[in-house]
């Protein structure tokens, strides 16, 4: 395949650059060859003979010498074929020439002198051999024509002739290759030259576009060829990078004290071992910001395998890392307060356990919940309640040294991992004075917030080896300091996990209870305090397990309503004891108890409404009971539900009244029907206890003033009955008139035209 030109200019150059580099060489070579000739010719030839010969020799001697410096002085600009054609003539001349010698001048010598010239000519062919190897045309050109006059030279020896040709083909075919290999030497250099040019031209053109640089260092790890990207990311000029140390550009500021990145550590020690490494993120000090850089490099070596230094490639990858950073702390910290959430407390305790195997120490769990939050969410709305969370998080860092960490679950749930315990006071320590810090008054946009916290707290290895059950722990002792009240701290105790599973225990079976008709409703009646005559009954539930027997409510109620089985119970309760009281006289009522859920729930109207119209029991004679704890949860709610069931004619009754937060409120936005007392003011004012017949005569006065009547519960002695005359309640609900009974007894009351002491 014909080369492109500029590649056939390239070899031009090339192959007569090897030719004129030995030129000198050749002009000595040649001047002393013409002394040696005439040294022995000169006393037996012919004088004219020998000088037109030196005449011709000194031509072809001199021509290629002047044409060789032109090349040079010119720098071969211009260097064409012709310019290897015309080369080649000239070699060929200079063959001609001593073709002539030994044709002309040995044809009449002696042995000696023939043997002289043809010795003479051959080191000559191999000079040329040498000189014109990249050569051909040239090679051929004075090989040829000097291998034919040996030839003749010896054409009368026998075999010499041959002898001396193979010399000459020898000669010829030697150069021939040597040419052809300079070729592909040529060839191969000039692409990778090509290659070498792409490259940079690519990496420059990546420098200039993309994010990331070059960068090299020496064998003393000092940068060097620095890129005009490297100095511009580092806001410098290029000189003022040469020669430093890589790593005291690296470490900025911190170069003097020697307190380096452990990044930067790794690095200078893959550095010093000359070891290749990727993707090393290190911290980077540029104008006092600080920045992160990846960094990737391998050593270099030059082709005698001699350690040259480091050549690499470097990203800022700050927008990364930021990114990163900001995951990291999303997934190991709360958003609203910014405390470790429940992963990393997690990780925490499990470190402090492995701390308690490994050193036989002690760690604590403190879980928080915050008494009275829900109302404060309800009433005021979520985002004042985040920003309360937020100001019990700024607390609670207070109460934490460095031997803690405080942290948030969820919700109004936080807790506290106690990494070390020496003495188990200190627990109890941590625990009050979190509890008396959170107590304290908040102020929250121009709103006065009072909340408590109640702490359960579980000690390890006592309570448990692991973070589940040390969790779970601290979790049932939350649940009993709730129970107790809440404001409070209980440590662990095995019987909290003795309660918890018999509490597991009676949900699963009251989830089955309704379906499996385990459930029942008994009734007892509500009297006339001056006449004696029953004007009512309340319903109440009763559970018989067939395995544990009966259940008391107490113990139930409290799991339903966890367990949030309170609605279908209640909505069950109510369709029965509407379905009873149809068979009661047409002026007894019937009194359900009604939860705080139930009336959160937006079909408990529609529930209410279906349960009369299925039994047939007309509104009027359905009385609902509630207490003051469905208030406390949302208040506007309530009312507007109770203000729907006043207006379908059904009665109210607050229950329990005195024994909560009985505020005045609750009777002034609703219409209640009666009032109920609790037993515990009824037993006092019995004993004549001061407060007991105060509250009393109280609750009495202002039902009267509000047009509400009064029911005094707890009834159980004749002295009772007559105290509760004398202070002028209107009913009365208790054992003395008849404990709670089925159905069938409530019905076979009646006809009796009252109650007096039922036993």
């Amino acid at each position: 395949m014909k080369p492109r030109a500029v590649d056939a200019e390239k070899l031009y150059r090339a192959q007569l650059w090897s030719s004129d580099r030995l030129m000198m060489l050749r002009v000595v070579l040649y001047l002393s060859a013409l002394v040696f000739v005439w040294s022995i010719f000169y006393a037996t030839a012919d004088i004219r003979a020998l000088l037109g010969w030196t005449a011709f020799a000194m031509l072809f001697i001199l021509l290629p010498a002047r044409q060789s410096r032109e090349r040079i002085r010119h720098e071969y600009a211009g260097v064409t074929g012709r310019s290897v054609i015309v080369h080649g003539l000239t070699a060929m001349g200079q063959g001609l020439s001593w073709t002539a010698a030994m044709l002309m001048l040995g044809r009449d010598a002696d042995a000696a002198q023939v043997v002289a010239i043809w010795t003479l000519t051959s080191c000559l062919m191999v000079g040329a051999a040498v000189a014109f190897a990249a050569l051909p045309f040239a090679t051929i050109g004075f090989l040829l024509p000097t291998g034919v006059g040996s030839i003749l030279l010896f054409w009368d020896m026998k075999q010499l002739p041959a002898l001396v040709a193979c010399y000459a083909l020898v000669l010829l075919i030697a150069s021939l290759k040597h040419a052809r290999e300079f070729g592909k030497q040529l060839s191969t250099s000039t692409e990778l030259e090509e290659k070498s040019a792409v490259v940079s031209l690519l990496l420059r053109e990546y420098e200039d576009t993309g994010s990331d640089w070059l960068w090299q260092t020496d064998a003393a790890r000092r940068i060097n060829g620095v890129s005009s990207r490297f100095a511009s990311i580092m806001g410098v000029e290029p000189a003022e990078l040469e020669g430093k140390p890589l790593v005291q550009i690296l470490a900025g500021s911190a170069w003097e004290s020697g307190k380096f990145a452990a990044a930067l550590h790794d690095l200078a020690e893959k550095l010093k071992r000359r070891e290749s490494f990727s993707n090393i993120i290190i911290p980077v000090e540029i104008a006092g910001e600080i920045r992160w850089w990846e960094l990737s490099a391998s050593p270099r070596v030059d082709e005698k395998g001699a350690y040259l230094g480091f050549r690499g490639v470097g990203s800022d990858v700050t927008v990364q890392r930021e990114s990163a950073d900001k995951i990291a702390q999303l997934a190991r910290f709360d958003a609203l307060t910014d405390l470790p959430n429940r992963l990393q407390l997690s990780d925490a305790l499990q470190s402090a356990l492995e701390g308690v195997e490994r050193w036989n120490s002690r760690c604590a769990f403190l879980m928080i919940d915050l008494d009275r939050f829900k109302a404060v969410n309800d009433t005021l709305g979520h985002q004042i309640g985040d920003r309360l969370l937020q100001r019990v998080a700024e607390r609670l860092r207070q109460v934490c040294s460095s031997n803690e960490l405080c942290g948030r679950i969820g919700g109004d749930e936080f807790a506290i991992v106690i990494r070390e315990v020496v003495d188990t006071h200190y627990v109890d320590q941590v625990a009050e004075a979190t509890i008396e810090l959170l107590s304290r008054p908040y102020e929250v946009d121009q709103h006065t917030l009072y909340i408590g916290a109640s702490i359960g707290s579980a000690l390890a290895p006592r309570d448990g080896r692991t973070t589940e059950t040390l969790i779970r722990s601290a979790d049932l002792a939350l649940y009993r300091a709730k129970e107790e009240g809440g404001g409070k701290h209980c440590h662990y105790e095995p019987r909290l996990h003795l309660h918890a599973e018999e509490r597991r225990t009676l949900e699963v079976a009251l989830r089955e209870a309704l379906e499996k008709q385990q459930l029942s409703v008994v009734y007892q009646p509500v009297v006339s305090a001056k006449t004696g005559a029953v004007e009512g009954f309340e319903s109440l539930i009763r559970w018989t397990h067939p395995e544990m027997g009966p259940i008391s409510p107490a113990k139930f109620i409290p799991v339903a309503e966890d367990a949030r089985l309170i609605a279908p119970i209640g909505e069950w309760v109510l369709r029965t004891a509407c379905h009873e009281a149809m068979h009661w006289p047409a002026n007894v009522r019937v009194a359900v108890n009604v939860s705080a859920e139930q009336l959160s729930h937006p079909s408990f109207v529609s529930t209410v409404m279906s349960a009369l119209a299925q039994s047939g029991l007309p509104a009027h004679r359905l009385e609902l009971e509630v207490t003051e704890s469905v208030f406390m949860r949302d208040d506007t709610s309530a009312t507007q539900v109770l203000e729907q069931i006043l207006a379908l004619g059904i009665k109210l009754s607050l229950d329990d009244f005195g024994t909560g937060y009985s505020s005045l409120g609750y009777l002034s936005r609703t219409r209640f029907s009666t009032i109920k007392v609790d037993r515990s003011f009824v037993v006092g004012a019995s004993r004549n206890v001061p407060e007991s017949l105060a509250i009393v005569r109280a609750v009495v006065a202002l039902a009267e003033s509000l047009g509400m009547a009064t029911t005094a519960e707890g009834v159980e002695t004749e002295s009772e009955v007559e105290m509760v005359n004398r202070l002028g309640c209107t009913k009365i609900q208790g054992y003395y008139f008849g404990r709670p009974m089925p159905a069938e007894e409530a019905r076979s009351l009646f006809g009796r035209g009252g109650i007096s002491a039922v036993a």
